[in-house]
C-alpha cells in the first residue's frame, strides 16, 4: 500500500478545522489559527530580542518570528568554497525576508569532518567564500526589506563524525565509540579505532578559530551543531566512551563547554547558539516483509532487546528506546543557559537512522524507509519537545523544526506556536528550498502560492544520498533543468 493511501495527504484538508479534525483522529494537539494576520498584526511579524550573553556582546533585534534552518547542498566546491547553487541558495535566504538565518550551512571546520567532498568549510584558506555568502544574503535582504539593523546571521560549524565521507561516496567515519547496530549498519568493523582524546581537543580549537574567523568576517553567531548523529550529537550519548569526553553527563558535554568558553574568549563580541537533537530513537530498518512493488517496507525499529537498558543514544528511554526521554535535554538546556547561551533550536534524531522522526514526511529518501506513523505524529512530536522545553526555560529563545510536513497548514500552526508561547522561532528548513518567498508572502498577504510548497518528496535528501546537488528537483524550474535532474530520475526509477 503507498504511504499516501496509508496516511492522508495534508492537502486533503480544505480548512484549518479539517485540519483540526485529522489532529483529534490522531489524538494529536497543536495549536492551529483559523486566519493568518499579516504584519504588524501577525505574532509572527513581532521582533525579538536576544539578551546580551555577557561581556563583549550586546542585546540584538530580530525583526520577525521565521528563521531558515542550516542545510547543506553538497553543491561547493572540493576545495570548500561557494559554486553558482551555492550564491543562489544564500541570495534566495535573504530575499526570503526571515530575520533570523541560523547558520544558512553546515560549514565543516576541518577537511575530514565534511560529510560530502563538496562541503564548505570554515577554515583560513575559505575565508574569501564565507564572506562573500554573507555579503551577498545581506544584499539580497536589502533588496527585499530595506532594512538589514534587524537581522541575524550565523554560521553552523560542524564535524560530521560517524558520518564523515570527506573524499567521496565512501564513508571514512570519525566515531566516538562503537554502536553495535550503528557499526553493523554502516559497516564499521569491529577494531575500528575510535577518535582519541587528543584529537578532540584539537578539534575544539579548530571550532575557536573557525569562529574567531566569523567574528571578523562580521557573523553575528555560530552554532557549536550537536544534531543529526554528527559529532557533538554522538558526544552527547557517549555513555560507553572511555576517557574525559564519555561516560559522566559532565565529560559528556565537556566538548560543547570547551568550544563556548573557547569563542568566549577569543571573540567575546560573538553570539553563540546550538542547534541539538533533544530526542532520539534506536535506528530503523525497512520492514523486509511490507515492501512491494518497488517500494520500501515501513520504518520497523532495529532488534535492540539484547541492549537493554540502551546507552547508546541521548535523549532516549534506555528501557524502551523507541519512546524519547527529555530528561537529558532539560539538563543541556539548563547547562547551556549557565553558559549563557539563550539561542538554542530544537530538532531530533537523525536523518541517516531514523529520518521519519527527524524529517517527518510521506515520500521517504532512496536510502530510507516508508513512514511508520503519520507524519502528523512526528511533527508534533517535535514541537510538543520544544514547548515543553519553552515552559521550563522561558528566557532562552528555542527555535522549532521539522514544519514543513504541514504543508498549507504551517503558517497556521506556527502563527499560533508563537502566540501560545510554545516556541519563539519557526525553522524552515526544506521549504525554503521550493518555496523561498514563503516568509514575505505570509507576512504580507496572509496567503501562500500552492504550486511553491514542498510536499516533501525527499527529493533533496535522495539526490545527495546519490552523489549529487541537494535543491528542489520537483518544484523550482532551476534544479528541474540541471543535469543532475535526470540522474536523479534514473536513481528514483531503479
Amino acid at each position: 500500500m503507498a504511504p499516501s493511501e496509508r496516511f492522508p495527504r495534508v492537502s486533503r484538508c480544505k480548512s484549518a478545522d479539517d485540519f483540526r479534525r485529522r489532529l483529534a483522529e490522531l489524538e494529536l494537539e497543536l495549536p492551529c489559527d483559523d486566519e493568518l494576520l499579516t504584519a504588524p498584526a501577525s505574532p509572527l511579524a513581532a521582533a525579538a530580542t536576544v539578551a546580551s550573553q555577557g561581556a563583549g556582546t550586546t542585546p540584538r533585534t530580530v525583526g520577525n518570528r521565521f528563521a531558515i534552518h542550516p542545510m547543506e547542498g553538497w553543491d561547493g566546491t572540493r576545495e570548500g568554497l561557494p559554486s553558482d547553487l551555492t550564491r543562489r541558495r544564500w541570495r534566495n535566504f535573504g530575499h526570503s525576508g526571515a530575520k533570523l538565518i541560523w547558520g544558512g550551512e553546515a560549514f565543516a571546520v576541518c577537511p575530514e569532518g565534511r560529510a560530502n567532498p563538496n562541503q564548505l568549510m570554515a577554515t583560513p584558506e575559505c575565508r574569501a567564500g564565507m564572506a562573500e555568502l554573507r555579503a551577498l544574503l545581506l544584499q539580497a535582504h536589502a533588496e527585499t526589506t530595506g532594512d538589514t539593523d534587524d537581522l541575524l546571521v550565523g554560521l553552523q560549524l560542524t564535524h560530521s563524525g560517524r558520518f564523515c565521507r570527506p573524499d567521496g561516496p565512501t564513508l571514512e567515519p570519525g566515531i566516538l565509540y562503537h554502536h553495535p547496530i550503528l557499526d553493523r549498519k554502516f559497516g564499521i568493523p569491529a577494531d575500528y579505532p575510535i577518535l582519541t582524546d587528543a584529537y578532540l581537543e584539537e578539534l575544539i580549537e579548530r571550532y575557536v578559530q573557525a569562529a574567531q574567523m566569523a567574528a571578523e568576517l562580521g557573523y553575528d553567531f555560530v552554532d557549536v551543531k550537536h544534531c543529526h548523529g554528527y559529532l557533538g550529537h554522538e558526544l552527547l550519548g557517549a555513555r560507553c566512551r572511555p576517557g574525559s569526553f564519555g561516560g559522566s553527563f559532565e565529560n559528556r558535554t565537556r566538548f560543547c563547554r570547551e568550544v563556548i568558553a573557547g569563542i568566549r574568549a577569543r571573540a567575546p563580541q560573538l553570539l553563540i547558539g546550538v542547534r541539538f537533537s533533544a530526542f532520539d530513537m534506536v535506528p530503523f530498518k525497512p520492514d523486509p516483509g511490507g515492501a512491494a512493488e518497488n517500494r520500501l517496507g515501513p520504518g520497523i525499529p532495529e532488534s535492540s532487546e539484547e541492549l537493554i537498558p540502551y546507552e547508546y543514544g541521548f535523549g532516549v528511554d534506555a528501557d524502551k528506546p523507541v519512546r524519547p526521554d527529555l530528561a537529558e535535554a532539560s539538563c543541556f538546556v539548563s547547562l547551556l543557559a549557565d553558559l549563557g547561551v539563550n539561542l538554542v533550536n530544537v530538532t531530533a534524531g537523525s536523518p541517516y537512522y531514523n529520518p521519519h522522526i527527524q524529517r517527518p514526511a510521506l515520500f521517504p529518501p532512496s536510502d530510507g524507509y516508508q513512514p511508520p506513523e503519520d507524519p502528523l505524529v512526528g511533527v508534533a512530536r517535535q514541537l510538543r519537545a520544544v514547548a515543553e522545553l519553552k515552559r521550563q526555560f522561558p528566557d532562552t529563545l528555542f527555535v522549532g523544526s521539522g514544519l514543513s510536513y504541514l504543508q498549507e497548514f504551517l503558517p497556521h500552526v506556527a502563527q499560533a506556536c508563537v502566540r501560545s508561547g510554545w516556541l519563539d522561532f519557526v525553522g524552515l528548513g526544506r521549504m525554503v528550498l521550493s518555496y523561498p518567498g514563503l516568509p514575505n508572502d505570509v507576512l504580507e498577504s496572509g496567503r501562500m502560492e500552492r504550486k511553491l510548497i514542498c510536499r516533501t518528496f525527499s527529493d533533496c535528501t535522495t539526490a545527495p544520498r546519490n552523489g549529487l546537488v541537494s535543491g528542489c528537483f520537483p518544484l523550482d524550474p532551476h534544479y528541474k533543468g540541471l543535469s543532475a535532474a535526470a540522474e536523479l530520475k534514473r536513481v528514483k526509477g531503479k
